[in-house]
């Protein structure tokens, strides 16, 4: 009688488990469906290219070409079109200057769709914040990205850079290519822990080797969650081995992030290690997030310190990687413009090693050519918004507020209404007579308006000390049988890696 009841009991049980289960599922459904009712009403007025019944265009935008199709369709659908991820998540993508400059000259907060996904890695640092508390981080944070304080970062640069170019002076003796954009990562890293973590002269750990590959594992699998709207639920997405392996590797980034911040405010407690901290070369960015204060006497606290630093870390990070590579393919790919940015750069130093501060600002041709490599090859090819207000756009169309934007900057930087002969490789479209004239919004490569990048300065010297001692030191060429496939993540990879030749110049230290 006992294990009848117990046994009736559960049955119930199970069915109303069942029962709750299905109306919470029903629920959102409706909801889902709801939404993209409203979005794709929002859109009637922008016509686009078919879409799959279920997965929208995910399918096209996961291909090898995706970027180069949406170029196509920005040539079939001026101005803009729809962009669907899965059924549910739309965007209006956009890659025309007015249209860019009508929602980035506004401070609309970043689309939670999608920088959600980064919450549980970098928290909610200047990347995702937006309002009052964005405003307050933007303001505390601005200081430290000063010309005074970024001055001192240029022989952090220098260093890691030589060590860099030392490596790779053994792997041009073995005369075949290999891929640069690992090792340029490694150095990217390096030269980050140095700036914001004021690690010693050593190089990285294994420690901070951990912490590198955690960065690029949850920067891979980001990417592969957007674009997979199975992942888009929390719920399912954890439950995943996709999921978990992201939890474990947003453990390595805190525990690493974590245990500095923890060894320096113990250091800091220690009269002795603030007086030595003062006598240093350069502030580094975490003794900056650690004095920062606001008009009332406020510090960010532990968990916005984390989050700001991890957000740095990412940024700073893998974009200078993408950046410094694509360069230095453009560099092999064209000679005649890898020559002539030698030559300024060895004008400019004569018979010196290094670079110091004031040089920066006279390499004129290089920083042309830096500035076309990333209008070909932007370091981060798509952005998105949420619109906070309804929006008018220069031909009559509207979108409504909570609409969704998606900022192509890979097609927009080769829009052939505002970039004659758009495949071309011109540094002199960066000439001030030639910029003179040119839309504000046309070349993004660090955003624009009131949330652009704000460490750009500090991104732009590093990729022109880096640059310029790399052509200083070696002849970059290309190898024909490897050469990179564009594949967009959340910055521009190669699907294959960029593999180049190098000859060495026989110029460096003690050479």
């Amino acid at each position: 009688m006992v294990p009848s009841f117990f046994s009736l009991s559960f049955s119930r049980l199970g069915l109303w488990v069942s029962g709750v289960i299905l109306v919470i599922g029903f629920l959102k459904l409706l909801r889902l469906l709801l939404r993209k009712q409203k979005l794709a009403r929002a859109m009637d007025s922008f016509p686009g290219p078919p879409t799959h019944w279920l997965f929208g265009h995910a399918l096209e935008i996961q291909q090898t070409d995706s970027l180069d199709k949406v170029v196509s369709w920005a040539h079939q659908f001026p101005y803009a079109h729809p962009l669907w991820f899965g059924q549910f998540l739309g965007f209006l993508n956009i890659y025309e200057p007015d249209y860019v400059k009508a929602v980035y000259s506004r401070g609309d907060p970043k689309a939670s769709d999608v920088y959600d996904f980064f919450l549980q890695w970098i928290g909610k640092g200047l990347l995702v914040l937006h309002g009052p508390k964005w405003y307050q981080h933007r303001k505390l944070l601005t200081p430290g990205f000063h010309y005074d304080v970024l001055k001192p970062y240029v022989a952090v640069f220098a260093e890691c850079t030589h060590a860099l170019l030392d490596k790779w002076e053994k792997k041009a003796h073995e005369d075949k290519s290999f891929d640069i954009f690992c090792d340029v990562g490694h150095m990217a890293l390096d030269t980050l822990m140095k700036c914001t973590f004021g690690k010693g002269e050593k190089g990285l750990s294994q420690r901070d080797n951990n912490y590198y590959l955690a960065v690029s594992d949850l920067t891979l699998l980001t990417q592969q969650r957007l674009e997979s709207f199975q992942y888009h639920n929390d719920f399912i997405y954890w439950l995943t081995p996709h999921g978990r392996r992201f939890l474990r590797a947003c453990q390595i980034a805190h525990d690493h992030t974590d245990q500095v911040i923890r060894k320096r405010k113990e250091a800091l407690k220690d009269e002795k290690e603030r007086e030595k901290m003062q006598k240093r070369k350069h502030l580094d960015f975490l003794d900056i997030l650690l004095e920062a204060r606001d008009e009332s006497g406020l510090r960010l606290s532990d968990t916005d310190i984390r989050a700001e630093v991890d957000t740095f870390m990412f940024e700073g990070h893998d974009t200078t990687t993408s950046g410094i590579s694509w360069f230095l393919y453009c560099m092999a790919l064209y000679p005649e413009h890898q020559q002539r940015c030698r030559e300024e750069v060895r004008e400019i130093l004569g018979d010196k090693d290094s670079i110091q501060w004031d040089d920066l600002g006279k390499m004129t041709y290089l920083t042309m050519c830096i500035k076309e490599s990333f209008r070909l090859y932007p370091p981060v090819p798509q952005v998105y918004r949420q619109l906070s207000k309804p929006v008018n756009f220069v031909d009559g169309r509207s979108l409504p507020a909570g609409s969704l934007i998606s900022l192509h900057i890979y097609a927009l930087h080769r829009n052939s209404a505002v970039w004659p002969d758009p495949e071309v490789f011109d540094p002199l479209r960066f000439s001030p007579e030639n910029m003179s004239g040119r839309h504000p919004f046309a070349f993004m490569p660090f955003s624009a308006g009131p949330r652009n990048c704000i460490g750009q300065q500090f991104a732009m010297n590093e990729i022109k000390v880096v640059t310029a001692l790399c052509l200083l030191r070696f002849e970059f060429s290309l190898d024909p049988s490897r050469l990179p496939i564009k594949m967009p993540q959340l910055i521009l990879r190669s699907k294959n890696g960029i593999h180049l030749h190098l000859k060495s110049l026989s110029r460096g230290p003690g050479k």
